[in-house]
């Protein structure tokens, strides 16, 4: 006679750490709303919050978009192809974030706005439009520049391993039945890849929320350069990088959790 096996109590399948978020989700709620200083704070920072998310849906979207080229690119039969999309990721990933945003905000950003005068130079002498200049280039979009193309690298890597998951018998099969390249990606490939990349796509999204406090650096006013701004006016440090602390909590927290669902939520439909 065989015994059916235990399930774990309902203590063993908690996940502890996720009450302990929640208490620190509670503490920081209470504290803002019952305390005068943190209250006031919040409502400083909470501007940041938009400049925040803004600056993170459009580099991630603009990044996806570029990613998928790249990996399309890195996946194609044109050796030329390849190797420069592979010389892009090499290089953009050796690249640490920060210093990639220095480079954008003030020497790409420059170059760019030379070349743009310098392509529609016959324009300008007909008076038909007036030069641009650097200052017309606002740091907000040097910010989301950077952060595309550094994340279209991880992101190009991301697709790629997803493409490269697609059996190879499967793309056969689809071209002998009379499929184009196209028709073959967009009804065979892209399905199936999307199954594996999203997770991952998920992760990188969240650490683009967190990766998008360096544009402080370019004085955008997003969640940290609020912060900054607050604390060294008003000397509450630990009060203010306290609300910078839960306000990036909250959304990468949320966020992670989303992701984990998402992921649970494709395996139990794998699983039919």
């Amino acid at each position: 006679m065989t015994t059916r096996p235990r399930r774990p109590s309902i203590l063993a399948r908690m996940p502890w750490w996720l009450l302990a978020v929640g208490l620190l989700f509670v503490l920081g709620f209470w504290a803002i709303t019952a305390d005068e200083t943190y209250a006031e704070i919040f409502r400083k920072l909470s501007g940041g919050v938009v400049t925040t998310l803004w600056v993170t849906l459009l580099a991630f979207g603009l990044a996806t978009v570029m990613g998928l080229l790249i990996a399309l690119a890195r996946t194609s039969n044109v050796r030329v192809l390849r190797e420069i999309a592979t010389f892009y990721v090499e290089i953009i990933r050796g690249i640490p974030i920060l210093v990639f945003l220095f480079y954008i905000a003030f020497v790409g950003a420059p170059a760019l706005v030379a070349a743009f005068n310098w392509v529609l130079a016959p324009l300008m002498e007909l008076g038909w439009m007036a030069p641009a200049t650097i200052r017309g280039f606002d740091f907000v979009w040097r910010a989301i520049l950077a952060l595309t193309i550094c994340y279209s690298a991880f992101i190009a890597e991301i697709f790629r391993a997803g493409i490269e998951a697609v059996g190879r018998g499967q793309v056969e099969a689809a071209r002998s039945l009379g499929l184009s390249r196209f028709q073959c990606f967009r009804l065979v490939i892209m399905p199936q890849a999307l199954r594996t990349i999203l997770p991952p796509l998920g992760n990188d999204f969240v650490s683009m929320v967190k990766d998008s406090a360096l544009v402080s650096a370019l004085g955008v006013q997003d969640i940290t350069q609020l912060g900054k701004l607050h604390a060294s006016s008003s000397f509450q440090f630990f009060e203010t990088y306290n609300v910078v602390a839960f306000l990036y909590l909250t959304m990468t927290i949320s966020l992670s959790l989303l992701v984990r669902w998402l992921e649970m939520f494709m395996a139990r439909k794998d699983r039919g």
